[in-house]
């Protein structure tokens, strides 16, 4: 296995292992996402396993700790560590993911396009809770805006992406339509923009 940090917990290297013999059988991703959602749930029903290491906020923005690179790089790993009030832009992935609460909550808020530059908010905002699994993607509502959802503590989720998500080529979407397009990296050595990691207004 790679993994991205020393001495990772038994819990987390099979759920590793699992989730690469899923797709390693599963070719149907309506499949892959249920039962990927199941393992991804398992996990963080325990919030025991991840190193302290990787749950330590930063005061400026969020952070996205990658975990696990499948060295085909079939799927990634990441932990997103949210300090008080921090947010995405509204950005998509381009490949599927699996958002699963470890601790504190999570906000999503979907978008979608009624023309070719006018976003609006699909539907109510999604409360996340620890042990949550929620899906995004393509086929699912690719479009959001996340954001932590306490102003006064620090939130964790574990995601899982059908590729590398840190070297994929993603876009950024603005209220006003226009676009811009963005490779995210992974901290530490990621320095994002400041549009990337905005605070929610007070």
């Amino acid at each position: 296995m790679q993994a991205y940090h020393n001495n990772p917990a038994p819990e987390f290297v099979a759920f590793v292992s699992r989730f690469g013999d899923l797709i390693a059988a599963e070719n149907d991703d309506r499949r892959l996402r249920e039962q990927g959602a199941a393992l991804l749930r398992d996990l963080v029903a325990r919030d025991d396993w991840l190193a302290p290491a990787h749950a330590q906020a930063d005061p400026d923005r969020y952070r996205q700790n990658l975990l696990h690179l499948d060295p085909d790089g079939r799927f990634s790993v990441v932990a997103f560590v949210w300090g008080p009030g921090q947010r995405t832009p509204i950005h998509d992935h381009t490949v599927w993911g699996l958002i699963g609460m470890l601790r504190g909550a999570e906000i999503s808020q979907g978008y979608r396009f009624t023309g070719a530059t006018t976003l609006v908010e699909d539907g109510p905002p999604t409360l996340i809770l620890p042990g949550q699994v929620e899906a995004v993607g393509p086929w699912v509502g690719d479009v959001h805006r996340v954001c932590n959802a306490f102003d006064d503590r620090v939130s964790i989720s574990i995601h899982v992406y059908g590729g590398d998500i840190g070297a994929m080529a993603r876009t950024l979407y603005f209220e006003d339509g226009t676009r811009q397009p963005f490779v995210s990296g992974y901290s530490p050595a990621w320095v994002p923009d400041h549009a990337f990691n905005e605070k929610i207004p007070s």
